[in-house]
């Protein structure tokens, strides 16, 4: 468009004209016209300093949350039947084993075929599972499929030892620690430069990833991010993790813990300080884990301490990258109270959806309930593809400024000739 114009211009002072119009338009997530937004449906709590700037990517926040019948009744039913019968999407992966700054493993894998399927400038998703989490769970597989439905290249990150990355030194990963993330995302970027960065995590996931924005601010090599079921707080999930029927769920995380860790026990045999190896390996509890091993290995004098300076609610505030966060209100592992509602209301880059109902990664609703995909899912896509779209816009928008600026320094050119 602006090509065309200047192309018709026959003074320079009609360039000139065209030329202010570009420099004071819109920021980049402006440049589209957009239809009005609907106003989402009141079952749904949609808050922050990005509500209106994000709120028409959105196809369907006006419908209901309509919770699957019997098995959503119970936020505890619906938690376990989306972790053990949620239907796992086929898929084949190829494994890509980095190797870290500190001689450290992580695995990502890619979707088999897709580097001849896609073109180079293919967005790019990152997935960052859970607490030993990895690229065989359920929710990832679902949300790599849709994305890949999409055009969208997919990379799941499984962390040291989970999704049976290799552990070649004596640490895992941690709440506390970006090492890894850092090393992903600028791997990647430098594997696909002409492609955009988007990163999803889940749970302690969706915790490092937002560490990690907070931590980048403005030099971040992602053009947007997705959090969910976030603990958001460690220190309030740590105290509900205590509570009644959850401590079913920190028995089940401390067993894969132990799991992992007596996997590569021998790394750890001749650790010195103040490591407690035997609390660590007969650890019954997430917290008796991190006492043992994780607080230690990261440098935290207690573990109190490793919650209190490892939860990501203290980085919103720093978050520079359009961010979408969801959540359920009546999440067991990610307590509703813990979320940061009023940085994210004063972020105007941050968008906070809280449903009703979900459990921990459930969300056992919508047309594809009870065993595909969950509610979040198409949401998710529909906020990335909108800021794709509006990356996008904004490129070409910055490519007719250079060709009018080139344009118009030839102008000049000429007359001094």
């Amino acid at each position: 468009m602006a090509r065309a114009t200047l192309g018709s211009a026959t003074h320079s002072s009609s360039s000139f004209r065209h030329l202010k119009f570009i420099s004071n338009s819109s920021p980049p997530f402006h440049v589209t016209t957009m239809s009005a937004a609907k106003i989402p449906h009141p079952s749904l709590e949609v808050i922050g300093g990005a509500r209106d700037k994000f709120l028409p990517a959105f196809k369907s926040l006006d419908n209901p949350y309509n919770s699957y019948p019997i098995v959503a009744s119970n936020r505890h039913i619906e938690t376990i039947f989306a972790a053990f019968f949620r239907l796992v999407p086929d898929v084949r992966l190829r494994r890509e084993c980095l190797r870290t700054k500190d001689d450290g493993s992580v695995a990502l894998d890619w979707v088999s075929g897709d580097d001849r399927r896609l073109p180079a400038d293919s967005p790019l998703l990152i997935l960052l599972p859970g607490l030993t989490g990895g690229s065989d769970d359920s929710y990832v597989r679902h949300m790599l499929m849709r994305a890949r439905s999409k055009g969208w290249r997919v990379v799941v990150f499984n962390s040291r030892g989970c999704g049976d990355s290799p552990v070649t030194t004596p640490q895992f990963y941690s709440a506390s620690f970006l090492g890894d993330i850092y090393e992903v995302v600028a791997h990647v970027s430098n594997r696909y430069p002409e492609a955009n960065l988007y990163a999803i995590g889940w749970s302690l996931g969706a915790n490092i990833l937002v560490r990690y924005l907070g931590q980048e601010s403005h030099s971040c090599l992602l053009s947007g991010a997705v959090s969910l079921c976030n603990p958001f707080n460690l220190v309030i999930a740590d105290e509900d993790f205590h509570k009644g029927f959850n401590n079913v769920y920190d028995r089940a995380l401390a067993n894969s813990l132990r799991k992992i860790f007596k996997k590569h026990a021998l790394l750890f045999e001749d650790m010195e300080g103040e490591f407690n190896i035997s609390l660590a390996a007969n650890a019954k509890t997430v917290r008796e884990f991190d006492d043992g091993l994780t607080r230690v290995s990261f440098g935290f004098k207690s573990v109190d301490d490793y919650y209190s300076n490892s939860s990501s609610s203290n980085s919103i505030i720093n978050v520079r990258t359009p961010l979408l966060c969801i959540q359920a209100a009546n999440d067991p592992i990610a307590p509703s109270r813990g979320i940061p509602r009023k940085d994210i209301e004063e972020n105007s880059n941050c968008l906070l959806i809280v449903t009703p109902k979900g459990g921990h990664l459930g969300w056992v609703a919508g047309s594809e309930a009870p065993r595909g995909c969950p509610w979040t899912d198409p949401h998710v896509m529909d906020f990335l593809e909108h800021i794709e779209h509006c990356k996008s816009a904004s490129a070409a928008c910055a490519n007719d400024l250079e060709t009018m600026n080139s344009s118009v320094t030839d102008r000049f050119q000429h007359l001094e000739v």
